[in-house]
């Protein structure tokens, strides 16, 4: 069993819990990403936009300013066959490395924990520049998040490192 599970440094308990719960956040962000990279290959962008129109029209009766509602009717209007594609290759490639790197890293693979920092390391720079385009506070949100995660990934392996150093010695 992975000396997260039972930790053996009492002080750090709190923090390899957060460290697990955060990586399998990440696992479950890769699954959705593989979900949502299947659907974009076999949804065509004319039913995107029919079914984004069927969730938003409630809203925009109301509310014909809705922030919200006219940025997803403005995004689905753009869609095109090869926006589709590149977003379905986006999101599996994204997903296919996230779970890969999530499991080997759950399963206390050393190898996997600088990919895992690397990888998140490119996220967290294109999220900044992304924000720098146009600021939300869902992608500041998931920045943060991303950060804590490559902080909590960088102590987790620098942990495990230094117990495979003690073992051999």
């Amino acid at each position: 069993m992975s000396h997260r599970m039972q930790p053996s440094r009492p002080e750090a308990g709190l923090l390899d819990r957060f460290f697990q719960i955060g990586v399998i956040l990440k696992g479950l962000d890769g699954v959705l990403e593989l979900v949502g990279g299947v659907a974009m290959l076999f949804i065509k962008p004319a039913q995107i936009i029919e079914w984004v129109r069927i969730l938003t029209q409630h809203e925009l009766a109301e509310d014909s300013h809705d922030l919200l509602a006219n940025a997803l009717v403005h995004a689905a209007s753009s869609l095109n066959s090869s926006a589709t594609l590149f977003a379905a290759v986006y999101l599996l490639a994204h997903g296919v490395v996230k779970v890969v790197l999530v499991l080997a890293v759950l399963r206390d693979k050393i190898w996997a924990y600088p990919w895992l920092i690397a990888f998140l390391v490119l996220f967290v720079i294109y999220q900044i520049a992304e924000m720098v385009r146009h600021f939300t506070w869902s992608m500041f949100g998931l920045t943060v998040f991303d950060l804590l995660i490559i902080a909590l990934t960088v102590r987790e392996y620098r942990v495990h490192r230094a117990r495979r150093s003690a073992q051999r010695s």
